[in-house]
């Protein structure tokens, strides 16, 4: 057990401050939606506990992929924050289900919801710690790709180097990144309610809100079944290959590659030497390489092989 905690220290932080803001979001909405009877209140309270245990599952995946390999598991678990994100995307989708069944039955059968005052500040204050929610996970995302900030520029920054984020921050980012837009598309719904009586744009926001989250359900389950298989980091792949092609000793490379393993890389290079070398020789280049290897960002396991020089490229 104490092992267990240990590792949960490690834990992606963002994910774990998302999932007890959106606890407390999601019962804040709860409580408006038994006041008020308001359909858009009630997509975004099933939104927020969907984050709440989809971000709480997230944490925990991505501190224990962090344990140590085993002789049973020699690999590592790396890849067990894409299985948790894999099993927690079910949970959103179950949600969004529910969410756009809520609003298609208002839509057809609007009803009448009061405490608009409840309702709006609720919204409000939801939307304000979303933001900062986000705000804090775009500044984890710049701090994982090695990009620097400040101001309003973070939520841009953020969103153009995601794609090289780890997959937890990832998750962060883009649930609370549709949270804050559909908190605002049900403020936005509430006020045309009341101001012109339509009620079904109540119905229609609790739809757009659901297929937005099936939105993040299907980015998410893609890019974690591609990390559960196995995925090629190609920029580092070839990041790589340029440190190893810049030793004086390497002739050529037969084989490289740079899988993720969760928020990890394994690394596997085969090269080719000048076949004279001596063992001793050999041995001083690999050991130069692993450390160089083993310097970039996110590197945990690497292994370097030889194989003569066929005198002949084979890197392009």
């Amino acid at each position: 057990m104490g092992d267990f905690f240990r590792l949960l220290k490690g834990g992606n932080k963002p994910s774990f401050m998302a999932a007890i803001v959106n606890t407390f979001i999601g019962f804040l909405k709860l409580g408006a939606f038994l006041l008020t009877g308001n359909v858009a209140m009630f997509a975004e309270m099933m939104h927020s506990f969907g984050d709440a245990a989809n971000q709480l599952f997230v944490f925990i995946g991505s501190a224990l992929s962090k344990k140590a390999p085993t002789d049973r598991f020699p690999n590592g678990f790396g890849r067990l924050v894409n299985l948790v994100c894999l099993g927690a995307v079910i949970i959103v989708g179950i949600l969004s289900y529910e969410t756009v069944k809520e609003g298609i039955h208002y839509l057809l059968h609007p009803g009448e919801s009061t405490g608009i005052a409840i309702t709006l500040t609720v919204l409000g204050i939801a939307v304000l710690l979303e933001l900062f929610v986000l705000y804090k996970a775009a500044k984890e995302v710049l701090h994982e790709t090695g990009k620097e900030g400040s101001g309003l520029s973070v939520f841009g920054l953020g969103f153009t180097n995601l794609k090289r984020a780890k997959p937890a921050t990832k998750l962060v980012f883009m649930e609370d990144l549709v949270a804050t837009s559909g908190g605002i598309i049900a403020i936005i719904a509430v006020l045309i309610t009341y101001f012109t009586g339509l009620g079904q744009a109540e119905g229609i926001a609790s739809i757009v809100i659901g297929l937005m989250m099936f939105y993040v359900v299907g980015r998410v389950f893609l890019e974690n079944a591609r990390g559960a298989i196995g995925e090629t980091d190609e920029e580092m792949r070839q990041h790589i290959a340029g440190i190893i092609l810049a030793d004086s000793h390497v002739k050529d490379i037969q084989r490289i590659e740079v899988v993720k393993e969760g928020e990890h890389l394994h690394v596997e290079v085969e090269i080719e030497v000048d076949p004279t070398l001596t063992i001793a020789e050999a041995d001083s280049i690999k050991d130069r390489l692993a450390l160089l290897i083993y310097a970039q960002k996110g590197v945990t396991d690497v292994i370097v092989e030889f194989d003569e020089d066929n005198l002949k490229a084979d890197w392009v």
